[in-house]
């Protein structure tokens, strides 16, 4: 046996390797693209083109650098290969250090400060929200934004609005709705603050060209451009007693939505009632609270990931029980903090869950419970409900997004400055659709492919 760490668990770079090996078999894609700096985020924005064997659809990205040159917010376009088209021995064939093929990017924008978190507005991809180490939330219209160099003293690219109502740094907490143009934040100051911005992107959301941008952004370093357009709150929401870390929307509501912090409280807000939550959940985990996700497809369901390497999931029905949280399921595969969660657009029951112990894994609630997942279909020590762990990051798993254009496929980044110095790595993988099918369906497909196998063998 290899020598393993003084605990007898296999050391990252053994698990990686292992993983690695298993590509073939587990994967249907995957595009692995090395980062010079760490990215905090990764988006997917609007879909670009069809083609027969791939799609083409922007990625947003950043650089976090370390003021050798500027931060940027990257947009790229990003070539998904379409389901059972790529070569098994070909998606394993990758250079850890090398650029993807599939990863071009495309536009940069100079970012004042580094970006710690992505949103894009779903009506209309290509209005992005991000945050940094400031009170402000910046809106960019990517597409009319001019593309810059990033060159150490290159001025800053103007956003083309500023979202303005935080008395303190809003550094991750960031949102933007489904239903209406409207974008939610939380900060250091304790508060959960809501704009609109309809009536200042309505102009360029209905320019299908790249038209004039909302706020007329700098074209050049050198061009002095007029100040950004700033906007004020709609409503600041009080309730929390520490940092806001993460906020999200109702799905089907602009008036109601969810927040999570350091104080340990999940707590749900309808901005309809006042600025005073409308159901506060005390203790919704022992620890900070990192990350909260509302399910699209049933609304009474909300995730949320914390500090003390679990996720939770909660029905909005029934929030509490003796004063403090009752979930209704506790997921516990992790060995870290938890920094992200994501229901899955594809199927109402299963979500991801990344986190510092650099494994994202998808789960299925429904699975919970049920004989034939407690028998053959689950590792004998995996947790209730976990039908796969991508094992392809060997730091802290920072960000991911389910890609609602091409079902199944993720995108996610991991920060690699402890495992490999510095950087980060970014992948684009699918899943086999042998492990999320129905089980029947897969048996009777094999059988097929074992009956083909046999006839083409007697021939031979």
């Amino acid at each position: 046996m290899k020598e393993r760490g003084k605990s007898g668990k296999p050391s990252v770079d053994e698990r990686y390797t292992q993983w690695k090996s298993l590509v073939p078999v587990l994967y249907d894609w995957l595009a692995n693209h090395n980062l010079v700096w760490p990215s905090l985020s990764c988006r997917w924005g609007p879909q670009q083109e069809t083609a027969t064997y791939k799609n083409r659809q922007r990625l947003y990205l950043s650089e976090q650098t370390d003021g050798s040159v500027p931060n940027t917010l990257v947009i790229a376009n990003c070539e998904v290969v379409k389901p059972r088209v790529a070569a098994a021995e070909h998606i394993s064939q990758f250079n850890e250090e090398a650029r993807s093929p599939f990863v071009k990017k495309y536009k940069t924008i100079i970012h004042p400060g580094e970006v710690n978190r992505i949103r894009e507005l779903p009506q209309n991809s290509k209005i992005v929200a991000t945050h940094t180490d400031s009170p402000d939330v910046l809106i960019w219209d990517v597409e009319s934004q001019p593309n810059r160099h990033a060159v150490l003293g290159a001025a800053e690219s103007r956003p083309d609005l500023i979202l303005t109502g935080h008395q303190d740094n809003a550094e991750f907490a960031l949102a933007m709705c489904p239903t209406e143009p409207f974008v939610l934040s939380g900060g250091k100051d304790k508060s959960v603050v809501l704009w609109s911005i309809h009536d200042h992107i309505t102009a360029s959301a209905t320019d299908s060209g790249s038209g004039k941008s909302p706020a007329s952004a700098s074209k050049s370093g050198g061009d002095k451009a007029p100040d950004s357009l700033a906007v004020g709150p709609r409503g600041v929401y009080q309730g929390h007693e520490d940092t806001v870390e993460d906020v999200q929307f109702c799905p089907s509501s602009a008036q109601e939505f969810c927040s999570v912090g350091d104080d340990s409280c999940l707590i749900l807000w309808d901005a309809r009632a006042g600025t005073s939550p409308a159901t506060k959940v005390e203790k919704a985990h022992n620890a900070d609270l990192h990350c909260v996700d509302w399910n699209p497809h049933d609304e009474n369901l909300i995730l949320t990931g914390s500090a003390d390497n679990s996720v939770r999931m909660y029905d909005r029905r029934n929030l509490v029980s003796n004063g403090v949280g009752s979930p209704i399921y506790k997921f516990e595969g992790h060995k870290a903090a938890v920094l992200c969660v994501q229901w899955s657009p594809d199927k109402a029951s299963v979500f991801g869950s990344a986190a510092e112990d650099g494994l994202l894994n998808v789960w299925d609630h429904e699975k919970i419970g049920k004989k034939k997942e407690r028998v053959g279909t689950r590792m004998p020590n995996s947790p209730p409900g976990l039908f796969f762990q991508h094992g392809g990051h060997r730091d802290k798993v920072v960000d991911f997004h389910w890609n609602t254009s091409d079902p199944w496929t993720i995108v996610s980044v991991s920060d690699d400055c402890e495992s490999t110095g510095g950087g980060g790595t970014l992948q684009i993988w699918r899943m086999s659709d042998l492990i999320y099918r129905p089980e029947e369906e897969v048996l009777a497909e094999l059988e097929k492919f074992k009956s083909h196998i046999l006839t083409c063998s007697s021939k031979s």
